[in-house]
């Protein structure tokens, strides 16, 4: 469940950096009050330590659970 929200996360985090590379809008700072913003700063966090969690996923040698029933 925790790599699913870590994963999720990531995916919103990369979303806002490419509207940040195209569009030059950051989406998180628009919505929260401006980059510095205190709950800005706080999502931004967030998002970085699940993207760091997500880096655990490249080296985990889980099964998949319809692959263990068998």
């Amino acid at each position: 469940m925790l790599d699913k929200i870590a994963l999720i996360l990531t995916i919103i985090g990369g979303i806002n950096w490419g509207l940040i590379g195209i569009f030059q809008f950051d989406l998180v700072a628009w919505i929260f009050g401006g980059q510095s913003a205190i709950i800005s700063r706080i999502i931004y966090t967030i998002i970085a330590l699940a993207s760091i969690w997500c880096i655990s996923l490249l080296f985990s040698n889980r099964v998949e659970a319809s692959q263990a029933k068998e």
